[in-house]
């Protein structure tokens, strides 16, 4: 299995370049071969990550990314979460999340081609993980680890020094196990873990344990598997685990077309948010009433009086979705980022310093501030919209914020990635004629001028078309693969 990037960004080198190559008429294309070859960007350039990203990604691990001492006769990491340490008063403390350990995958893997020690540190992550196995599903992981002095246990109850509520969270499963096929695109399996065999095991025991199989919608976590159907969280939803993109990946990798289920289960329930409330305001937990409808959750569902609302769970909702629409064109996803943008546009009167940390589902604020985990998922949402003054202005308060906490850190890290275009995605085993960017079965004329369209800002193309666009193979896509394909149609 090999990866794509997502190539949406345009390589600012080249922007000017670009803007006039464009602009001239095919008949010069001789003499524009020749000075685009004069100008190739050196091919041993690492990455396609910004100076910004790499900077903070070295901050990030610095801060976060720590190496369980406990443990002696291998090594492992964790992201650490928690705002405290062990003080030695009794009580244990927690000290990361199953959350914060498909970030930290997810992070590692996405940054092998710049830091030469992220395999290193993904196999610590990975051996983390497997240390720490949720009690039900035996290929998930318990979803909390705290500190009691002389080991890190699986989900202590409540500041006890003993173990409870070893269970898993939706979202970490599934981050992981995408991690775990990154892992075995960029390095493969047949060294000391077998990434794929893991990453399937995982994933698998997501549809059986994370999936509610009688409505296929996306459950809390493996716990609501031994819930009765009276429960009101058996039927219960979270849209922070709305991650969309991964449910045809792993449909294609396990064969299990109930991937797809969940895909456009998922997708209704957005659906009807975005058309009853117009502002794409998810709230964090979602239930099903009486009549099969997907409401907002009461208050003190599970976490806070916030359950209802657009709070610090479903905040990350402008990335997960969004993502779905910069890797797979999706409509509704690109519905959902429309509607979105517009309401905070508007609401913050394009200045993102004022997107408010938590808001009803009809956009009316439910706090006075703003925190970095509600601005920088807009990061992928604006890079999905046509207005670059929004992208810009989001860009550079997500870079400017200064220093913040874990969760909104690594969000903006996992953001930065994505905006750079680093974003990887396991490769597709479909395929199309060469030069067929707009995957209508053959290579015309239309496929280049949707390639000059997204040169100038006109168009996006997802990551099967970047893939596609990419002729000149340089893992960018700019002026040499429109000369390329031009001077391909021609010949």
């Amino acid at each position: 299995m090999r990866i794509q990037k997502i190539f949406w960004r345009i390589n600012m080198k080249l922007k000017h370049k670009i803007a006039a190559l464009t602009a001239l008429p095919v008949f010069l294309q001789a003499s524009l071969t020749m000075s685009c070859t004069a100008a190739k960007i050196d091919s041993t350039e690492a990455s396609v990550l910004s100076e910004e990203t790499t900077a903070f990604y070295e901050n990030w691990k610095d801060k976060y990314l720590v190496q369980d001492t406990y443990v002696s006769d291998e090594t492992q990491y964790y992201v650490w979460y928690s705002e405290e340490k062990y003080s030695g008063n009794n009580v244990s403390v927690p000290v990361t999340v199953s959350e914060a350990h498909g970030y930290g995958m997810l992070i590692t893997v996405s940054m092998a081609e710049y830091d030469t020690q992220a395999k290193y540190y993904f196999d610590g992550m990975y051996r983390f993980f497997k240390a720490h196995p949720s009690d039900i599903g035996s290929h998930l992981m318990s979803w909390q680890q705290c500190d009691n002095g002389t080991e890190l246990i699986d989900g202590a109850n409540e500041g006890s020094m003993t173990e409870g509520f070893c269970d898993s969270a939706t979202d970490g499963d599934m981050d992981i196990a995408y991690a775990l096929l990154l892992a075995d695109s960029v390095w493969g399996s047949d060294g000391e873990i077998d990434y794929h065999a893991e990453a399937i095991a995982v994933i698998n025991d997501i549809m059986k344990y994370d999936v509610n199989h009688e409505y296929w919608t996306v459950a809390l976590g493996d716990w609501v598997s031994e819930c009765d159907k009276s429960d009101p969280y058996y039927s219960a939803t979270r849209s922070s685990d709305f991650i969309v993109q991964y449910f045809p990946v792993f449909a294609e990798v396990t064969g299990d077309e109930n991937w797809m289920k969940v895909y456009d289960t998922t997708y209704d329930i957005i659906n009807t948010f975005v058309d009853e409330y117009k502002t794409g305001l998810l709230p964090d937990f979602i239930i099903r009433d009486s009549s099969g409808n997907y409401i907002p959750s009461p208050a003190n569902f599970l976490e806070s009086d916030y359950d209802g609302y657009y709070y610090y769970n479903s905040c990350r909702t402008p990335w997960r979705i969004g993502m779905d629409y910069l890797v797979n064109k999706n409509q509704d996803s690109l519905a959902f980022i429309n509607a979105i943008n517009s309401f905070m546009i508007k609401d913050t009167g394009n200045d993102p310093w004022e997107i408010k940390a938590g808001y009803k589902p009809d956009g009316t604020p439910v706090e006075d501030y703003n925190d970095l985990c509600f601005t920088a998922p807009f990061l992928v949402a604006s890079a999905c919209g046509d207005n670059s003054k929004w992208h810009e202005e989001v860009r550079d308060t997500v870079i400017n914020y200064g220093d913040d906490v874990y969760y909104g850190d690594t969000i903006k890290m996992l953001c930065l990635i994505a905006d750079d275009g680093g974003w990887l995605v396991p490769e597709t085993t479909e395929t199309y004629p060469f030069g067929d960017i707009n995957m209508d079965g053959s290579f015309t004329v239309a496929d280049i001028v949707l390639l000059q369209k997204y040169l100038i800002k006109k168009e996006i193309l997802s990551i099967e078309q970047g893939k596609i666009a990419n002729v000149y193979e340089d893992n960018k896509i700019n002026c040499f693969d429109l000369v390329s394909l031009k001077n391909s149609y021609l010949s």
